[in-house]
């Protein structure tokens, strides 16, 4: 199984390090062969390229069956010119890849109850969802531009989609509802943009193919109000490109830090791109302090939606609940009477208990 690998930049490298060494315990526990091939992506790639996207990275990414991803940018490279910019070298790998579906699970740990920053009544001991997010339209990658005016600039990002790109992801929604609690929220602000009403007509038009399926709607205001209020409503959350990358990220403090969530981002076909849902976290690079649980789940998520390895997936998802269970934490998660560890530390322990 050939792997593409982009330790990235600021904590990268260091969580990717980690997410090999339970990769390659895999594959002695489970017998699965992997071969890795490491490739530049984002501000490490502008400075010994010039671009944040080399070719030679999208040629070997779509030779490879997956795509396992640190994270990219940081200040370094913040006065770069947009197109030059890391985040720019990842908007393109995704283009390029064609993964327009963003699956991001938010699961709450019940050893990291006291880790989020929400009463533990609110919580429950049972939180479990899932972000379906557009990965490849929307304002992101809409018409862009500033202009001289009289009084200073004109700036635009238009936020467009077309009926394919909503059906194509909304059906992937409800099949993954459809293997959970068969409950979709569908997000939009179709009591304001156009093209939110042209999603409840396209995601209504699909969800008479899965009737089992309960669909409700709810504007994006009052979902990321929601989120906080009752998390527990939600089970499969659908929505655009610019509302997922936001409420994902805050169903991600609900578990307690955004170092704790993976994602999987697919296309059903070709390569899919597997990655944390964190930065690169300058302030802590290389100093061994990142936690890289979020790297070492987008392993699992790996397994399971790439290689359909569902046992091995569920086995590296059994060690890390395992760790947690024996008190170990990084200073993300730290809680009082637990044990603070290093990155590497982390690692180790999760490789030790893959089995």
């Amino acid at each position: 199984m050939k792997i593409a690998v982009i330790p990235g930049d600021g904590i990268g490298p260091e969580v990717i390090q980690q997410a090999l060494g339970v990769l390659n315990k895999i594959s002695e526990v489970y017998g699965i062969s992997f071969e890795f091939t490491e490739t530049l992506m984002g501000g490490n790639a502008y400075d010994e390229t010039g671009t944040p996207l080399p070719e030679e990275t999208v040629k070997t990414c779509l030779a490879s069956d997956s795509v396992l991803l640190g994270a990219v940018g940081g200040p370094k490279w913040d006065d770069l010119s947009r197109e030059l910019r890391p985040e720019a070298g990842l908007l393109g790998l995704r283009k390029a890849l064609g993964v327009f579906t963003n699956l991001r699970p938010a699961i709450l740990f019940p050893q990291l109850i006291d880790a989020s920053s929400i009463k533990a009544e609110v919580l429950g001991n049972d939180l479990d969802l899932m972000v379906v997010r557009e990965l490849t339209g929307g304002i992101y990658f809409g018409k862009k531009g500033k202009e001289k005016i009289d009084s200073g600039y004109h700036s635009y990002d238009v936020m467009s989609y077309t009926s394919e790109e909503i059906k194509r992801v909304a059906r992937v929604a409800f099949q993954v509802a459809g293997q959970r609690n068969k409950k979709l929220t569908m997000v939009d602000k179709s009591n304001v943009l156009e093209s939110s009403r042209l999603w409840r007509e396209e995601v209504e038009k699909i969800s008479l193919e899965f009737p089992e399926i309960e669909l409700k709607y709810l504007y994006v205001d009052n979902a990321a109000m929601q989120l906080i209020r009752n998390p527990r409503q939600f089970d499969v959350i659908l929505t655009g490109n610019m509302f997922g990358d936001i409420l994902s990220d805050a169903a991600a403090m609900l578990t307690g830090s955004l170092g704790m969530l993976p994602s999987a981002s697919i296309n059903g076909t070709g390569p899919g791109l597997y990655e944390p849902i964190h930065g690169s976290a300058p302030d802590i690079a290389g100093k061994d302090m990142a936690n890289p649980i979020a790297t070492i789940m987008s392993c699992s998520m790996m397994l399971k939606y790439a290689f359909q390895k569902d046992d091995a997936a569920k086995s590296i998802e059994d060690a890390v609940k395992s760790v947690l269970e024996e008190g170990y934490r990084t200073g993300d998660i730290a809680q009082k009477d637990k044990m603070v560890v290093s990155c590497s530390e982390m690692g180790g322990r999760i490789i030790e208990k893959i089995k």
